[in-house]
């Protein structure tokens, strides 16, 4: 039986355009969605945006549209993109999707029947550019600008429907404590819990000085907060309120979430609020909510004011210059899902591409599949099994680098999982200039040494290209189809089992990453 597995990005705030930090978070999505899919499991993978709240009212207004107009001109501009980048999200979920707002409300009203929420005045700091709520301290704490945009807090006192957060500090507490995977990594669980030990206070979940959200059911004026309106996406994309519906029919066998992935700037919503909210209504916890830090451009943090900001039409560029695999590979690699940030830089992406995949994975495949061409006749050689130059132990070392690229990809650990691919490309290298089959050639009697050095490292260089597949789907498409591998089976552990290159099959010499010129400083 298949395992049921959930992925889910943040839905993204439609109030502006897609941007690397937007197609970093769903790109990685994708490749550990795709790689679980290899592996024969069913894959669930939610994205889609955030389309409510003060600043889409007041930027529509600007605008001279209606709220709805803007958010479906953005809406779509977001789904665009993933379609640009080629992304296998299952669904698209935007929360003016009435099949959402419906949901939303019936959760609130459970809140509200559970005695969990009540109507009690605001009165402290607002953050308007990330529609937040600080506290006296925390706004103290934060010299009185966000830490976000850098512009001054607001002050604001409001009447507000909140939810008793305070109440669920005890079994929060316990839940780190008995799930400590449960934010990741560890540097961002550690922060939560350093605030969490401050205590904890309610927090609103109504707003009153604007109309375009969802309304508290029953309580005139008063809109859902569009941070508790987000993040009850994740449940209502599989009807877990509607359980009529042909949503929760089909899906509802996916909660919880394997991985819901995040940017660090909303780890409290999502590491704190959020749990406590599922505790309220009695919902299953996620596996893990894991927290990646910032793309950083050139050394520097990225400003559309400095000009270093990663837009759409750069990305774009170093797809056209590079190839769409090319950049996802960077992304996965190269990108912060780790406590740092990272950072893109042109010079960087340009000796990741060209070290990686031109001189190492491109190369180790095209004098491969040129070699089997010359001396092989184009096909498949038969391997002897007889021991040629350096001793590996090729079903044992390439089945080890699989279960390490699994398991790694289990942890969401992007770069050790592809990194175990890689090593065995740079086996085959190292083989291949260990064992000199190009000079053996010369040599009629060494015909069948040089056949089975040559089975040995296509059949390598197939395995890692199996592994390499949810990364780089479209070049290794390409491999596939001049190697004559067949489509994937879904089984990833079987296909990647040594000896199933079959003697004979026709092998066509594979260029798959040209060299690009170095970019201009």
């Amino acid at each position: 039986m298949p395992n049921n597995r959930y992925i889910t990005t943040p839905i993204y705030y439609v109030n502006d355009r897609p941007h690397i930090g937007h197609v970093y978070t769903t790109t990685v999505c994708d490749v550990w969605a795709r790689f679980m899919r290899l592996l024969g499991d069913d894959v669930f993978f939610l994205t889609g945006t955030d389309e409510h709240g003060q600043k889409v009212e007041q930027s529509a207004e600007a605008r001279g549209v209606t709220p709805l107009e803007l958010a479906d001109e953005n809406s779509a501009e977001f789904r665009r993109i993933m379609g640009m980048f080629d992304l296998t999200n299952d669904e698209f979920i935007r929360t003016t999707d009435s099949r959402h707002e419906s949901q939303v409300q019936s959760l609130v009203q459970r809140l509200m029947d559970s005695g969990d929420v009540y109507l009690g005045t605001f009165e402290g700091w607002y953050d308007a550019g990330q529609e937040e709520y600080y506290t006296e301290t925390k706004a103290r704490d934060v010299d009185y600008v966000s830490p976000i945009s850098g512009k001054p807090l607001e002050r604001a006192t409001e009447e507000n429907y909140y939810f008793r957060l305070s109440a669920y500090q005890d079994r929060l507490e316990a839940m780190f404590e008995s799930h400590p995977g449960i934010v990741r990594p560890e540097a961002r669980r550690n922060e939560v819990l350093g605030r969490l030990r401050e205590g904890l206070l309610d927090v609103p979940i109504s707003r009153t000085n604007f109309a375009w959200g969802i309304g508290v059911p029953g309580a005139g004026e008063h809109v859902i907060y569009v941070w508790i309106d987000a993040l009850f996406n994740y449940i209502t994309a599989l009807g877990l309120a509607d359980p009529e519906s042909d949503w929760y029919a089909a899906r509802n066998g996916y909660w919880p979430a394997t991985v819901q992935v995040i940017g660090k700037e909303i780890l409290w919503f999502h590491a704190v609020i959020w749990p406590a909210l599922l505790m309220a209504l009695e919902l299953p916890l996620p596996g893990c909510v894991y927290a990646h830090s910032f793309w950083i451009s050139e050394g520097q943090k990225m400003s559309k004011s400095m000009g270093n900001f990663i837009d759409l039409e750069q990305l774009q560029e170093y797809m056209q210059t590079y190839g769409r695999d090319s950049l996802r590979y960077f992304l996965a690699t190269q990108g912060p899902l780790g406590a740092t940030d990272a950072d893109f830089s042109r010079s960087q992406f340009h000796e990741t591409y060209t070290t990686d995949l031109v001189n190492t994975l491109g190369n180790c495949a095209s004098r491969t599949s040129a070699m089997i061409g010359k001396y092989c006749d184009g096909e498949c050689p038969v391997d002897s099994g007889d021991a040629v130059g350096a001793d590996v132990d090729w079903a044992r070392f390439t089945a080890e680098q699989v279960e390490i690229a699994a398991d790694s990809m289990e942890a969401f650990d992007l770069a050790r999982s592809i990194g175990a691919a890689m090593t065995i490309v740079r086996k085959v290298d190292a083989f291949i200039n260990d064992t000199e089959p190009f000079k053996l050639a010369k040599d009629p009697d060494a015909a069948g040494t040089v056949g089975s050095i040559l089975y040995r490292c296509a059949e390598a260089i197939r395995i890692a290209a199996c592994l390499l597949e949810s990364t780089m789907p479209d070049r290794i498409a390409t491999l596939r189809t001049a190697w004559n591998l067949g489509e994937s089976t879904a089984d990833l552990r079987s296909e990647c089992v040594w000896g199933r290159l079959a003697p004979g099959t026709s092998i066509a010499k594979v260029a798959l990453f040209p060299r690009v010129d170095a970019p201009e400083e």
